[in-house]
């Protein structure tokens, strides 16, 4: 995908189609990918020629089907999400498992995008050593892709081959601070258009030479794979990184947790609906909690929300899933969210938020 989650979030205008479908990593199941795209897309031609101009209606179809044409269904994660208005048609594939459907809104349904960056875990691994450099993106313990060009990135230029020049510690730190430096850039470049973190996976003294200059070190795990796997293949390196990451992620859920709780205790949480549309609305809303798998479509009347069946999910003015569309708002006051597994929440109807006072 070419457009940040950001702007594509900020994106507003009529008809902003959102396909989100199911796929496969594999053959022979990944050859049916196509066939399910398809009939998607034929779900939102239904509805366009139903709700807009049979002009622009059509202009929006032929757009759809031309993204759908470039798509090489042998390079498939576990989904699919498309995105088409007017002026823009982009795709991304996700490494998680969705429900089907096809959103068309004033907005993109961006919460699948969102739910891969919290509920599972979406991150870089910097392979570090001081004559090559990888970047890996991995969710969990799966690897998403090995980053192309500018990486590897081989130590060509800041090694020197001089062996007095070798024999001067200082100079040779300096070198090696200045290669691991320019490894730096290139690591927040790819990271603009995917903010994600990164775990460094090298020998401590390398390690710590790279923090001494990285430019963004809150971007960057405080733990670290302490082993030299530059020359590994890259589902190893995914494989051990992983096992550090995850007791990362349960010591952050397990703090998201206590915040409930204690937000509970402090009279700071709130679980009904137009009660959280409103507090958002305000800018009181510091972190909302949801279920997975909660879905729900709603209309907003009198600035309150209703809640609609399933059946009217299709209707002229009802909002495809109104969980999304706060989320999204909150995210635009500076709040976050935190899925939670099925049931956590079942005493609030799987739907909460904390205050911010």
């Amino acid at each position: 995908m070419n457009i940040a989650l950001k702007e594509l979030k900020d994106i507003r205008s009529e008809n902003c189609i959102t396909i989100i479908a199911t796929t496969h990593r594999t053959k022979p199941d990944y050859l049916n990918d196509g066939l399910r795209l398809k009939n998607l897309i034929k779900q939102a031609e239904d509805r366009l020629m139903a709700d807009t101009s049979k002009r622009n209606a059509k202009s929006l179809i032929e757009k759809l089907n031309k993204l759908a044409a470039q798509i090489d269904h042998s390079k498939n994660l576990e989904s699919l999400m498309l995105f088409v208005n007017d002026e823009i048609g982009e795709y991304t594939r996700l490494p998680i498992k969705v429900e089907d459907r096809v959103v068309i809104d004033e907005t993109f349904a961006t919460r699948d995008l969102v739910r891969a960056m919290h509920l599972e875990t979406n991150y870089y691994i910097l392979v570090l050593s001081q004559e090559k450099i990888r970047l890996i993106e991995a969710m969990n313990d799966t690897i998403v892709r090995e980053v192309g060009t500018p990486f590897p990135f081989e130590n060509t230029q800041f090694f020197s081959k001089n062996r007095a020049a070798n024999a001067m510690a200082a100079k040779q730190t300096s070198l090696i601070a200045e290669y691991f430096n320019q490894a730096d850039k290139m690591v927040n470049e790819v990271r603009k258009r995917n903010p994600l973190p990164v775990l460094i996976c090298g020998l401590e003294e390398n390690h710590n030479e790279y923090l001494k200059i990285a430019d963004n070190k809150r971007s960057i795990f405080n733990v670290f794979l302490d082993k030299n796997k530059i020359n590994d293949a890259a589902h190893s390196i995914v494989e051990e990184s992983w096992e550090l990451v995850k007791e990362y992620v349960v010591q952050k859920n397990n703090e998201r947790k206590a915040d409930l709780k204690k937000a509970v205790g402090e009279n700071k949480f709130l679980s009904d609906t137009n009660e959280i549309w409103k507090a958002i609305s305000d800018g009181k809303i510091q972190t909302l909690f949801i279920e997975q798998g909660l879905f729900q479509p709603a209309i907003i009347k009198d600035d309150s929300i209703v809640y609609v069946s399933n059946i009217e999910r299709n209707d002229t003015g009802v909002i495809d899933d109104i969980y999304d569309e706060m989320i999204e708002e909150n995210m635009k006051f500076g709040g976050d969210v935190v899925f939670l597994p099925k049931g956590e929440l079942s005493k609030f109807n799987g739907f909460g938020a904390i205050t911010r006072y």
